[in-house]
């Protein structure tokens, strides 16, 4: 099973991107011992549209064209599960299991996104009632993959 990021968005250089790749890599390295292929990231260029709902729609178009067929989509949703790593481990436990091909961690734009992908979401995650910036939200994401990875594993870093 691959583990996919999906952001709208760039990270610039600096230290919010050098930690995220960190975390990306930690889970890539410790998810091939156990199932896990590969852990990407993948950038989509935010739109230009004027209008907000054409901005959502576009944005939510380029994000799912990129979704492989049968994968599970967790988008981040303020509005989404609080679930502590021990539950979000368990179900990416669940679905790699179930041959799933792929979970796809979806970051929309700052209108947030389209109603249409909202609800094709396996879940809808959140950390949270505070509003993050999303430079911190794909921080936290990748940690939090790293987390499940190494509860999965066995590896004490999720008691850290």
């Amino acid at each position: 099973m691959r583990l996919v990021v999906a952001a709208i968005g760039r990270l610039k250089d600096g230290p919010e991107r050098e930690l995220a790749e960190r975390y990306r890599k930690r889970a890539e390295q410790a998810g091939r011992r156990i199932g896990f292929r590969d852990t990407d990231v993948v950038e989509i260029r935010e739109s230009r549209a004027q209008e907000v709902g054409k901005r959502m729609i576009e944005e939510s178009i380029a994000l799912t064209n990129l979704i492989p067929d049968r994968s599970i989509i967790i988008v981040l949703d303020e509005r989404g599960e609080n679930l502590d790593s021990a539950t979000l481990a368990s179900r990416l436990g669940r679905w790699r299991d179930d041959g799933r091909p792929a979970a796809v961690f979806v970051i929309g734009g700052d209108d947030g996104l389209a109603p249409a992908l909202r609800d094709k979401a396996s879940l809808k995650l959140a950390f949270g009632s505070a509003t993050w910036p999303h430079q911190l939200v794909r921080v936290m994401l990748l940690e939090q993959i790293y987390r499940a990875v190494s509860i999965l594993s066995g590896h004490p870093y999720h008691r850290a």
